[in-house]
């Protein structure tokens, strides 16, 4: 790993392959991370070793111990957060949810603070840590109630040499069309061009995917690509931004993956997943980007149908890290230094069950 850089990761769902996934990427020699600072119970990472039947060797810092001088490269916060014994394989729980929730607001607050460069976390169920907290929806509404950024972030899909940027992300299917304005996909084109840009793509081919059947078939099948989706195109074009479309969206990711476009920006959730997983299910990342510090996991979800039998592919999740590592050193050059914020207090604020998390 480059020297310099640490990396925070949250141990996800203990009721899925989130356990086996960080087990095998810490004994992972292939995955050369040499210095992971991670947050999860000691014994949710035990019983992954063991279902993934790898040996792991990490030192371990005790919630007590957080004060004092902390390990040379990679070390684990017993979060003692989650005892797997309670959590049942394969379905989500209140349990494994409530720790999900505590582990990713540890590497939120961590990395925030500086003691970390890239936040980094194996697959959540949204469902699991909405029976531990209500009124978790998603991850980018969590990250801004818990850090305060001055900006939003922005969920991308990133699969090899292929990006997927939308407008509308966990809404349902009937809300999208009234959601979609001129200014959030022209916004949306204009995050997206800033992103790529600073993860190497000195200038970024953008496809925008058409919202309606065959780009609204000359207003045959809906106004929307004519009235909203076209205008934001061109004041993208204005600002010498290479896009393209709308592209009706059952050839777009074709023209993509054959080198046309570097980028997708599709206007739901499903229209890009869809494609994404179907093209490479074990290798794509999701990356949460616009914040202070790269924020990444595997694209693929708990997989409670595999869980805890040993076979959940390390693809994706070797690539999530490596994409954050280029993104922090393309973003800093150099790791980013604490704010002096005891980590104690932070960890500590992140297991506190009383402490309120406003929504935003």
């Amino acid at each position: 790993m480059d020297k310099g850089l640490r990396v925070a990761m949250a141990i996800g769902d203990a009721g899925g392959i989130s356990p086996e996934l960080a087990a095998k990427v810490i004994a992972d020699p292939d995955a050369n991370l040499d210095d992971l600072m991670i947050f999860a119970d000691r014994r949710v990472v035990e019983q992954g070793a063991e279902i993934a039947g790898v040996e792991i060797s990490i030192p371990t810092v005790s919630l007590d111990q957080l004060d004092g001088p902390l390990p040379e490269g990679s070390f684990l916060v017993d979060m003692a957060n989650c005892d797997p014994a309670t959590v049942k394989k394969g379905a989500a729980s209140a349990e494994g949810g409530l720790a999900s929730v505590q582990n990713f607001r540890a590497i939120l607050l961590a990395s925030n603070a500086g003691y970390a460069d890239i936040a980094f976390f194996t697959p959540f169920n949204k469902s699991a840590m909405r029976l531990a907290q209500s009124d978790y929806v998603d991850e980018i509404g969590f990250i801004d109630a818990t850090i305060h950024p001055k900006e939003s972030g922005r969920e991308f899909n990133v699969l090899d040499e292929v990006w997927n940027a939308r407008v509308t992300s966990h809404v349902p299917l009937s809300a999208v069309a009234g959601l979609i304005t001129e200014d959030k996909i022209y916004n949306s084109l204009c995050l997206t061009n800033k992103i790529m840009k600073g993860a190497g793509h000195p200038d970024p081919r953008i496809a925008v995917a058409a919202l309606n059947p065959h780009a609204g078939d000359g207003r045959n099948f809906g106004t929307e690509d004519d009235d909203i989706l076209h205008p934001a195109i061109e004041r993208a074009r204005a600002e010498n931004m290479l896009v393209t479309g709308p592209v009706p969206s059952d050839t777009v990711f074709v023209r993509a993956t054959r080198g046309e476009f570097d980028a997708v920006m599709t206007m739901y959730h499903d229209q890009g997943q869809i494609a994404m997983k179907l093209i490479g299910f074990d290798r794509g990342v999701t990356l949460i980007a616009n914040y202070p510090f790269p924020i990444v996991t595997p694209a693929h979800g708990t997989a409670y149908d595999i869980a805890g039998k040993g076979i959940a592919d390390l693809g994706a999740t070797r690539n999530a890290v490596n994409l954050g590592r280029k993104l922090a050193l393309m973003d800093r050059g150099g790791s980013r230094k604490a704010s002096g914020e005891p980590l104690s207090l932070l960890v500590s604020r992140a297991l506190d069950p009383d402490q309120k998390w406003e929504t935003v």
